[in-house]
């Protein structure tokens, strides 16, 4: 074959660089995987936040409605990684660095979405080849501004107060659809378990002495240090167990991340012989991955608004979510939940790293519907 001969597959599949199956030769034989023509290229990226970017991936399933002969490609933080694994919809996963930009910056893409309002990840998306382009972009003075007519209501949700934090009414799911013109149809976070890690939930349940019977609470105890004040407090988790454990039909586990590892060696600590039989004092130190297989062994979860609260929601826990500084009106719970808030404290929700009022908002925490739902819950 001559250079002026060469007709490269528009193919998921081929690389260029090995054959997409041994001993197959694609550029003499024709493409062996028709069915894996590129079609639209788009590349999502969705850089900022673990629970930000598992709440994005509903946009998938929308992704593939409009678009159903795509290539799908995928950028973030190496932290979100593993998030990311197994997803059934994404061709590529480019992590956010520099090999990864300098690859992108040399794809032409029929559309770039760009999910974030963030100087870096708009910069990017200023520099992405791309026909059309949504979501959010740098302008001139180096300014965010949205990329399309779609984006503007979720652009002055940032900068508006009073329409974020008393006036919206709608998810951040939702939104993000309309900001990337899709149909927002209440598709599920996309989260998926690998066969080993099926095998690893099951181990551990016999090793727990999981009994179906019974109905299983889990606290996701703490949130992320950058926003420390997401969690309640260590006595306010010691007291809600006491009260949940007096129901003999509710065990109870605790989960969280490394951070939380001290934090749930008090909590659990605080019980005695008798009531740690019935606590499950999961590892801390495993992993975003086996964190979730821990997550899902409990059919309740307990959780302020934080990545662990995202991560039920993907393996469509029953959720009892409460919120002090956050927007509560921004999480989908899909139905199957409650959010728990206090409608007439004026400085809440607030975005505050530091909070200038003792944090009211999480003192009063309703301690007892939080119970009450536990025991009113019904596999």
């Amino acid at each position: 074959m001559k250079f002026k001969d060469l007709k490269v597959p528009r193919c998921r599949n081929y690389s260029g660089y090995k054959p997409c199956k041994p001993y197959y030769n694609c550029l003499e034989n024709g493409c062996a995987a028709p069915d894996a023509a590129m079609g639209t290229k788009i590349l999502i990226i969705s850089l900022d936040a673990l629970g930000n970017v598992l709440d994005n991936t509903p946009i998938l399933h929308a992704i593939k409605r409009k678009y159903p002969v795509s290539t799908i490609h995928w950028m973030t933080m190496p932290n979100a990684e593993k998030i990311m694994y197994y997803n059934q919809f994404i061709d590529k996963l480019f992590l956010w660095d520099d090999e990864s930009r300098m690859i992108v910056r040399n794809i032409e893409y029929d559309i770039v979405m760009n999910a974030d309002k963030s100087l870096y990840a708009c910069a990017f998306a200023n520099e992405v080849n791309a026909k059309k382009k949504v979501g959010f972009l740098l302008n001139e003075d180096g300014k965010i501004v949205p990329a399309n007519e779609s984006a503007m209501y979720s652009y002055i949700l940032g900068i508006d107060d009073q329409k974020k934090f008393r006036e919206n009414k709608r998810s951040g799911v939702d939104i993000i659809h309309e900001v990337f013109e899709l149909e927002f149809k209440r598709d599920r976070y996309v989260f998926n378990f690998s066969d080993e890690e099926k095998e690893f939930i099951e181990s551990y349940k016999k090793s727990i002495g999981y009994n179906p019977k019974k109905v299983y609470a889990g606290f996701n105890t703490g949130c992320s240090e950058l926003f420390p004040n997401k969690k309640m407090t260590i006595e306010q988790h010691i007291t809600l167990i006491t009260n949940i454990l007096k129901n003999p039909d509710v065990d109870v586990a605790l989960l969280g991340g490394r951070e939380d590892t001290e934090r749930n060696e008090k909590i659990y600590n605080a019980f005695g012989a008798e009531q740690k039989k019935r606590i499950i004092n999961t590892p801390t130190t495993e992993g975003i991955r086996r964190g979730a297989c821990y997550m899902s062994v409990p059919d309740i979860v307990i959780s302020g608004d934080s990545f662990g609260m995202h991560l039920a929601i993907a393996l469509q826990k029953y959720i009892i979510s409460w919120y002090g500084l956050s927007c509560w009106e921004e999480i989908e719970l899909y139905d199957y939940g409650i959010k728990i808030f206090q409608k007439d404290l004026e400085c809440s929700p607030c975005w505050k790293r530091v909070c200038p009022n003792n944090l009211e908002c999480i003192s009063m925490i309703d301690l007892d519907l939080i119970v009450d739902t536990v025991n009113k819950f019904k596999k």
